[in-house]
């Protein structure tokens, strides 16, 4: 039996049509939005502070000072680019599809934009997948790069198992310093919450929740048969069973920090994801 596909097309490929249908998102996350604890000689003033000996005194904060009595030094953040992680979920659930663009397929756009708009902000892009090849490229600002992973990434199997708690956990230790992850899945992996919750004690993460019509809409079909994409065991359920309960699900994100957005594989929204990553930038958190 044929297990492997390919997604058909690559609309991110053509980075001219893409800056321009969502030149807004890649604006949201334009260099200057992420915010570094580090102070040193940059380019936006963070505070003023009494003066030490040493400090150079071209620093000297004249305003603070007249109105203080006392000399106080200007002191800028550090110019610091946090680099983007992307987790690409490439388990079978995602490939599975009951309308034309599965969820995967859209998973893959979606993440060529992000990677593009990453690199249009001066920030390093890597990507993580979540599946059983193990994909894994560090960040870095090549645009080559992007569509190399983006080209391997493109070949699926229908019968890859979902690997998003393992892969997070992989992934972690070598986040040496504060990054933005971004969870491209279906959330299908029983573990992915738990170990989302933890990353995001540390770290920027937001989760993209890709949905498939077919996943709400067979309630009232009563008892079926079916079979596991990913492992392939044949069960009966019923029409009314979910496979996740959506509002635990946005919930436990909601008070663990992380930002999500759902989108439906049939509705693909540019202006609401642009929304969604331009919301965000407002209320990004402070890196810690």
């Amino acid at each position: 039996m044929e297990r492997e596909g390919v997604v058909d097309s690559l609309d991110v490929l053509d980075a001219r049509q893409f800056q321009i249908v969502v030149r807004r998102l890649a604006d949201s996350l334009s260099y200057g939005t992420d915010h570094s604890p580090f102070l040193g000689s940059g380019l936006e003033f963070v505070q003023s502070r009494p003066y030490q000996p040493g400090d150079p005194t071209r620093s000297i904060d004249w305003r603070v000072t007249a109105r203080t009595g006392r000399f106080h030094v200007k002191e800028y953040e550090a110019p610091k680019r946090m680099p983007v992680y992307l987790l690409v979920d490439a388990s079978a659930s995602m490939t599975i599809a009951s309308t034309k663009r599965s969820k995967y397929a859209t998973a893959l756009f979606l993440a060529g934009g992000l990677a593009l708009a990453s690199l249009d902000r001066v920030s390093p892009v890597g990507v993580v997948g979540v599946g059983s090849r193990g994909l894994r490229v560090r960040p870095s600002l090549s645009k080559p790069q992007i569509m190399e992973w983006l080209l391997q990434l493109r070949s699926f199997r229908y019968d890859e198992t979902t690997r998003l708690a393992d892969r997070i956990a992989e992934v972690t230790p070598s986040l040496t310093q504060r990054s933005l992850v971004i969870t491209l899945s279906d959330l299908h992996d029983p573990g992915a919450l738990a170990s989302l919750k933890l990353l995001a004690q540390r770290h920027d993460c937001a989760v993209v929740q890709l949905q498939d019509p077919a996943e709400t809409s067979l309630r009232g079909a009563g008892l079926l048969r079916a079979r596991e994409a990913e492992t392939g065991r044949e069960f009966w359920t019923h029409g009314r069973r979910l496979h996740l309960d959506q509002e635990s699900v946005e919930s436990s994100l909601r008070e663990s920090g992380i930002d999500h957005l759902l989108v439906r594989s049939d509705e693909l929204s540019v202006a609401a994801v642009r929304h969604f990553f331009a919301t965000r930038g407002l209320l990004g958190r402070l890196a810690r």
